[in-house]
């Protein structure tokens, strides 16, 4: 068949490409080219293949490459784990790579990572011969320039974005067609604990600030504080759909962005229909390579950058899990870094850590110490504002014993006498008379 004058094969014709041995490269997130994941595990049904080594960001939908019965052929080694692969990676069917986000397209340019084949789906091509990568551009053009062997798949549900994901047809060796609505996630409204989180970091974004958030509803209930603001901007690893009525009402703007002024930045995208159908070619988005976007020597350009990520375990003294719950790992290091260290760099910068002060199950997520085998992801040197339900507190310039008394403070009712009690017996009798 043929697209636009390009001659198209099956994904199964396609993935005839991929040998034994191989380094396969999956473009992530909301862009999965599911018909070729498909294609590659039938094929590895088939028997032919062995010891395929696949690497990617976290993908939304099946997985199934990661499946304990893969064992032997794939071997998942991941730079994220997402919930698809959580499980099988806990149990070490499938691997996962400590990496900053910034950095992970150095592993395919600098050559620490083979990219034999790259997988990944694009729009229909333009009038000057090129598709773009639309939702994933993150590692996936570093992967593009490294492969030996580049299959994409032409969706008409793909955005057509601007920036570092526009491929030449010619550098692309197999092209497939397929028309699988792209993955979308919808997030919940604020509960009542998420909303008083998005309050408190909402008081600390001045105007003018420039804007990095994660995915989930705390990010989303941070924005949803933010219509009396003035003069934002967006330069960050992703963004979702609450950022679209806070453009089109004016308050995301980028006048103030000392770089890519007027742009809203990002290296991959997740949310509803609504956002990609948003960011179709919409020059005020701006789709950039995440060794640019992730960058805190660039990040840092930028005033007033108040970057807001999450975590799963704080101790008493500022350490930050966000990757794993003591020795599973949960998810991945991500960019967390990266932006905390380009905020304390920017003009008026500040790192945030937002995160509900207990679980589901009421346990607390600041602890006297974290749970042994927790990688810390972000070190007490990092940490600036930490951020619960019960307030924000700046840990920045203080020493153990005044951050211990902060974080109880704004730790669960329920559990500060208990972290009251582990901070006297780690620091001794002086501490009850630190300075708040």
């Amino acid at each position: 068949m043929r697209v636009n004058s390009i001659q198209t094969v099956t994904p199964d014709e396609a993935v005839r490409a991929v040998r034994s041995g191989d380094h396969v490269h999956i473009s992530a997130t909301s862009n999965t080219p599911v018909c070729l994941v498909a294609a590659l595990c039938r094929r590895g049904r088939s028997g032919e293949l062995h010891n395929i080594r696949i690497h990617h960001l976290h993908t939304e939908g099946p997985a199934p490459y990661a499946d304990p019965s893969f064992e032997g052929v794939f071997q998942l080694e991941s730079f994220f784990v997402g919930p698809n692969v959580r499980s099988w990676t806990q149990q070490g069917y499938a691997d996962y790579i400590p990496v900053f986000l910034g950095e992970t397209q150095r592993l395919y340019r600098e050559g620490y990572l083979p990219c034999d084949v790259a997988l990944i789906q694009v729009s229909p091509p333009d009038e000057q011969g090129q598709v773009s990568l639309g939702t994933s551009v993150d590692a996936s053009v570093a992967a593009v320039e490294k492969a030996g062997i580049v299959i994409a798949v032409i969706n008409p549900h793909v955005p057509y974005t601007y920036g570092d994901g526009l491929i030449p047809t010619d550098r692309i060796h197999f092209f497939v067609e397929d028309d699988t609505p792209l993955e979308t996630v919808l997030f919940a409204l604020p509960n009542a604990v998420e909303a008083a989180i998005g309050k408190h970091c909402a008081s600390l974004i001045e105007d003018g600030a420039t804007l990095q958030m994660g995915i989930g509803a705390i990010p989303n209930a941070v924005l949803a504080q933010l219509s009396g603001h003035k003069n934002l901007g967006i330069h960050t690893e992703m963004f979702a759909d609450g950022v679209i009525d806070l453009v089109e009402n004016g308050v995301i703007n980028g006048e103030n962005k000392a770089i890519d002024r007027g742009k809203m930045v990002a290296t991959f995208l997740l949310g509803s229909k609504r956002l990609y159908d948003y960011t179709h070619r919409n020059d005020r988005v701006l789709m950039k390579d995440v060794g640019y976007t992730n960058d805190p020597f660039v990040i840092a350009k930028n005033p007033k950058v108040t970057a807001i990520n999450s975590a799963l375990q704080v101790d008493l003294t500022g350490q930050i899990s966000a990757d794993s719950l003591g020795t599973k790992c949960y998810s991945g290091v991500g960019g967390q870094v990266d932006f905390f260290y380009g905020a304390s760099r920017s003009a008026g910068g500040k790192p945030i850590l937002a995160m509900p002060s207990v679980t589901e199950k009421g346990i607390s997520k600041i602890a006297p110490i974290l749970l042994p085998g927790a990688g810390v992801v972000a070190t007490r040197a990092h940490a600036h504002w930490l951020v619960t339900e019960f307030g924000a507190v700046n840990l920045y310039g203080r020493s153990l014993q005044e951050r211990a008394r902060l974080i109880v403070g704004i730790a669960h009712p329920d559990h500060r006498e208990t972290l009251d009690r582990a901070a006297f017996e780690r620091f001794g009798p002086h501490y009850h008379f630190v300075r708040a």
